[in-house]
């Protein structure tokens, strides 16, 4: 995969990320792709124009003049025409509110405002400033507007605190750009659901139900559903690792019932459906809302069943959406997968076996046999979860 030919303009404002801009031109430059820079005059403070122009090969613009002894000057309309594709990144607070209200106080607007390309943003500020309604309402504007968001990521920032507000990381960012702007995967323009994880179903504000599902297999899924092009919506039950991929969306749950209401609307306009959560049967029937204290004597939950959260996706499947299921056995393995195959209406069941050592829950390898809809069986040997997730995802494209 690569961007090669690709036309890229790159418009850089004042934040202290500005510095990635180096970065991620150079990933841009080695993919393939031209690029050319536009700087805010404040970006100038941060990264010199000097060494963006060395890694793009080409003129840096920050104003609308150019060379004075000539009299010439920067066609904000031209470089908004040349652009195949326009990223501004990092994308300040102040440079939202502009692209929002219209404001034109810099060269790089006036390009923003000429452009008839695909508009990605990459936005980069504080903690609160992410979070102010003001900057909430400009990015679901901006959204609505058809722009495409590199979403901000968690980590330290500039100002001392931790948390949301970081621009992307440049190869974060190229991942985006491959898949949303280079040449097609497999799976390009498809949408995929996976569930991954446990869910934690509460007996009291301390206690709950739940299993030892890590969630690794499903997060392994979803990234290679993603390297191989699709958009992804995770839904991770509790203790899920965290995965950066531009194309996933991961959304976290507690609950049966919460992953559940996270799945089902997203099934409407999904291609591919993986279900490889660890839900729970079944779920208290009375939430205690104080800390049950200990007593003499036994003590005893009623449990109520949770929804069937595949099943009830088996129903609603159409003909052109395909839906994987996960069944982990510690008897009469593969009659019960073939049952669930057929209950369920699946397309695709992996099976896991506790017997196997190195597989089930916990370990970052996994033994799986797929069963499909007409009982045709295929066996791997233990692997690392990723293989097994490119294994499973190889087996999909083939239905």
């Amino acid at each position: 995969m690569n961007l090669k030919g690709k036309k890229i303009l790159l418009g850089v404002t004042g934040s202290i990320a500005a510095y990635k801009a180096a970065f991620v031109i150079r990933n841009f430059v080695k993919a393939g792709a031209e690029v050319r820079v536009i700087m805010t005059p404040s970006a100038t403070e941060f990264i010199s124009p000097l060494t963006l122009s060395t890694l793009s090969k080409n003129e840096v613009y920050s104003t609308y003049v150019g060379d004075t002894a000539k009299g010439t000057w920067n066609n904000h309309v031209e470089l908004g025409l040349w652009a195949d594709v326009m990223l501004i990144a990092p994308a300040t607070a102040n440079t939202l509110a502009k692209m929002n209200s219209g404001i034109t106080d810099n060269l790089l607007m006036a390009v923003y405002l000429s452009a008839k390309c695909p508009v990605v943003i990459a936005p980069a500020m504080d903690l609160d400033m992410f979070l102010h309604p003001a900057t909430k309402k400009n990015v679901e504007d901006l959204t609505e507007r058809g722009h495409l968001f590199i979403d901000a990521e968690f980590g330290e920032l500039a100002s001392g605190l931790v948390g949301k507000g970081r621009m992307a990381e440049p190869d974060h960012i190229l991942e985006f750009f491959e898949n949303k702007f280079g040449e097609d995967k497999p799976l390009s323009n498809q949408k995929w659901l996976i569930t991954a994880g446990p869910t934690f179903e509460p007996i009291d504000p301390v206690r709950f139900i739940g299993n030892h599902s890590s969630g690794k297999m499903g997060v392994a899924l979803a990234e290679k559903a993603a390297g191989n092009g699709a958009e992804v919506v995770l839904v991770s039950g509790p203790g899920t690792p965290k995965t950066n991929h531009a194309l996933i969306n991961q959304v976290y749950v507690q609950s049966a019932q919460e992953m559940f209401d996270a799945a089902i609307p997203e099934f409407e306009t999904t291609h591919v459906a993986i279900l490889a959560a660890a839900v729970a049967d079944y779920t208290p029937e009375n939430v205690a809302d104080q800390k049950i204290k200990k007593k003499a004597g036994d003590f005893s939950i009623d449990l109520k069943p949770t929804k069937d959260i595949l099943k009830h996706l088996g129903g609603l499947k159409t003909t052109h959406q395909k839906l994987v299921g996960f069944a982990l056995e510690t008897e009469n393995e593969v009659e019960n997968a073939k049952k669930k195959i057929a209950s369920k209406n699946l397309d695709l069941i992996v099976l896991n076996s506790l017997k196997d050592a190195g597989a089930g829950f916990g370990y970052d390898t996994n033994k799986i046999t797929l069963i499909d809809a007409n009982n045709n069986m295929q066996s791997f040997e233990l692997k690392s979860k990723t293989e097994v997730a490119q294994d499973i995802i190889n087996a999909i494209i083939e239905l």
